[in-house]
């Protein structure tokens, strides 16, 4: 069902809209980046505008997609999060990226919470998975922080892909993982908190 207009989330220090074409630079660096390397890049021009524009279509044909994230107070983009489900793909998926200069401050986990419990509660998903490169370290701790759980029986991608389940509306709403989530968004909220050792988004 087409998405008429793409509603806006709002988190502590987040504020999640569709993408404009005033955002499209930002997405052009990062997939014409070496970040981008476990989601199909580096891009060149022509394939990293076409995926933008498929960003945008994605929302008129399935009724929703992915967010540009912002931050609060500046307004500038951090990076990106929502669903995403392409054709012949086996199942809806829960997808993240933050550009280069932005990772470490826990945006992802913020905005991927914040989209997750979007489908659940606003559209009735039942669930989603989320389509990982193996080498993609950071993305599969960040997986496991949301309580997803990879799963070797569902189908892949391509293939190249580990399947990372996450917990259904109701095991999410019985379990204690939700408040640690809360509870680790809050941390990196905290202006004096300063992690050590990994820079997870």
């Amino acid at each position: 069902m087409p998405q008429k207009t793409i509603p806006i989330l709002e988190t502590k220090r987040l504020i999640l809209r569709g993408p404009e074409p005033e955002d499209y630079p930002n997405f052009k660096a990062t997939f014409a980046s070496y970040r981008s390397r476990f989601m199909g890049g580096p891009l060149n021009a022509y394939e990293t505008w076409m995926l933008y524009a498929a960003e945008i279509g994605h929302w008129n044909i399935r009724g929703y997609g992915m967010w540009m994230i912002h931050d609060k107070n500046t307004d500038e983009t951090l990076g990106m999060a929502g669903g995403w489900f392409p054709a012949k793909w086996p199942e809806r998926e829960i997808a993240w990226i933050i550009w280069p200069d932005k990772a470490g401050h826990g945006y992802a986990l913020e905005a991927t919470h914040a989209v997750r419990r979007y489908f659940y509660h606003d559209l009735g998903w039942d669930g989603a998975v989320s389509y990982i490169d193996p080498k993609n370290l950071d993305s599969i701790r960040l997986a496991e922080r949301l309580g997803a759980t990879k799963d070797k029986s569902a189908p892949s991608v391509d293939g190249h892909d580990v399947v990372y389940r996450h917990p259904s509306p109701e095991a999410l709403a019985s379990s204690q993982i939700g408040d640690a989530i809360e509870m680790e968004i809050s941390h990196y909220a905290d202006p004096m908190f300063k992690p050590k050792g990994y820079a997870l988004d």
